[in-house]
């Protein structure tokens, strides 16, 4: 793999600052209201379809598939996250089945041989409009159309998730299980869903607050899904109203739209992942989502924002891989963090070549 231009560099990281920038945006305005999604999960179950309980399960198991780029950042963090994937699809408790890697650059990378891989096409040039997460949808479209995918349930699943626990199948039959996201708001913003979920199609409560991952789902179904939900992420895009209001999680609205179409409600689960710095503590929860950077002054208190002294941000290593044996975070900084630093170095221990092989 050829090393990236500085030019390429520089508008990849200007990409991730504004994004993360939105998002801690949103994290710190909700952090006040959001003690019950950060504190305890006696309650996992937010939502449940009226006659979910009638349905029953065919087949439990599940197959992992993450959709992502040959792009060293992306590559590295798939790397750590088929390692766990390995590690806890054995254990006691996981539905997991087979793994993919639905690969949306249109060729093999390196990595065909350590993690099973299936490519698909990207989107014609220049329709993503630098938005590259659009390709998701149209990766799964190809994927399903092409691939020989024996487990009757899939995970929607990101290179930055690290299973922390055995995974169960939490789907219910017809009805998928996935991760409410505080920050997809349907009934906030209705004049702009109305353009996409009409309302002879139902009241915008239908749309479930999610993204598309994590989502474990039948098969089937996301067969039906998906070729809508590519639709609608493109029709969203394309809208300049609708792109401003929803920025970089459009493509998460336009899965919970193109899933509201096809009439189908989310079991809402808030032990399915847990997202560090904010959620402080793992205990039973399944998935460690680390999208956000962890700041910490030398006190264990977080900078909200700022560069820590201690950091561990993935957006950091844009070009190439963390090395090993980070350093592990000060006393006084919640568990959820120490436990995400320490799962990252256990992997990048015991992955073969771990630092030629990303190198670029």
């Amino acid at each position: 793999m050829g090393r990236a231009s500085p030019l390429l560099l520089v508008l990849l990281a200007l990409g991730f600052f504004f994004a993360t920038y939105n998002l801690l945006t949103l994290v710190i305005q909700y952090k006040d209201s959001s003690t019950g999604l950060r504190s305890g999960i006696s309650d996992p179950v937010t939502g449940m379809p009226a006659n979910s309980w009638k349905l029953g399960k065919s087949n439990l198991k599940f197959h992992v598939a993450l959709t992502a780029t040959d792009a060293p950042y992306s590559q590295w963090q798939c790397r750590i996250m088929y390692y766990w994937y390995k590690k806890m699809k054995s254990m006691p408790g996981s539905d997991m089945g087979k793994f993919t890697r639905v690969l949306h650059s249109g060729k093999g990378d390196h990595l065909m041989d350590e993690i099973p891989t299936f490519v698909v096409d990207p989107l014609p040039e220049g329709l993503d409009r630098g938005y590259i997460v659009l390709n998701r949808p149209w990766a799964f479209v190809q994927w399903l159309e092409k691939a020989t995918i024996e487990e009757e349930y899939i995970l929607m699943a990101e290179p930055d998730h690290i299973f922390a626990n055995p995974l169960p199948n939490l789907a219910h039959g017809d009805n998928p299980a996935g991760f409410p996201f505080f920050y997809i708001k349907p009934t906030e913003h209705q004049k702009i869903v109305r353009k996409f979920y009409p309302e002879e199609k139902g009241p915008v409560t239908d749309v479930d607050p999610i993204g598309n991952s994590p989502v474990i789902i039948k098969k089937s179904l996301l067969e039906e899904i998906a070729p809508t939900w590519m639709n609608v992420s493109l029709r969203m895009k394309d809208d300049p109203e609708t792109d401003k209001a929803f920025g970089w999680v459009l493509e998460m609205y336009a899965y919970a739209v193109a899933s509201a179409l096809h009439g189908v409600r989310h079991i809402l689960r808030k032990d399915f992942m847990l997202q560090p710095p904010w959620d402080l503590e793992v205990v039973k929860r399944f998935i460690i989502h680390y999208t956000y950077g962890c700041d910490y002054n030398m006190k264990g208190e977080l900078t909200y924002g700022k560069i820590g002294e201690w950091r561990f941000d993935k957006r950091s290593y844009l070009s190439g891989p963390p090395p090993k044996n980070l350093t592990l975070p000060p006393p006084g900084v919640p568990e959820s963090v120490v436990r995400l630093v320490k799962m990252v170095n256990e992997a990048t221990a015991n992955i073969p070549g771990w630092d030629s092989l990303n190198s670029g």
